[in-house]
């Protein structure tokens, strides 16, 4: 599989090919390890490189397959993480990546400790909707695009799992 990414606004192409990837930044040298990765819990991941292990928290596997922005933790760190996958752009052109429903989701374990929309308020792309803690970080969820809220699932104190719908727009 082969992807281009950005990380922190740096651009690169991955590429995986079973416990081998590749990554290489644009105008940088590739780098070649092997891997291993296994699940510990929805969302979260321990992935070993050679001898060292990382622990990345992210957006749930069937959750991920619609999202191309995501916020990563790795080892408490979080990256700002956004995912091209060539095979996906072409039917997104003709099908248009933000029409419809979208679900807001928990990117990983926390608490909502503020809520920025309620249900019936009209919202612009890139508009803040909810923040949750996790990991002693705050990250604000989102709109994918402009709507409208028609459902709010959580509340402001609840406790939210990774890839649990937060919010709908429409």
């Amino acid at each position: 599989m082969k992807f281009e990414v950005a990380i922190r606004s740096r651009t690169a192409r991955i590429e995986v090919d079973g416990a081998r990837f590749r990554y290489q930044r644009e105008g940088g040298e590739a780098i070649e390890r092997d891997f291993s990765i296994a699940a510990l819990a929805p969302g979260s991941h321990l992935i070993l490189i050679e001898s060292r292990s990382y622990t990345a928290i992210a957006p749930a596997p069937g959750i991920a397959s619609g999202i191309t922005k995501a916020e990563i933790v790795v080892n408490g760190r979080a990256f700002a993480v956004e995912v091209f996958d060539p095979r996906e752009m072409r039917a997104r052109k003709s099908a248009g990546a933000a029409e419809g429903r979208q679900n807001i989701v928990a990117m990983m374990p926390g608490k909502v400790v503020r809520m920025l929309a309620a249900q019936g308020d009209t919202v612009e792309a890139g508009q803040g909707l909810i923040v949750v803690e996790a990991m002693k970080m705050q990250n604000e969820m989102k709109s994918p695009k402009a709507g409208r809220v028609v459902e709010v699932k959580t509340q402001a104190d609840a406790t939210v799992a990774a890839g649990e719908v937060l919010m709908v727009i429409e």
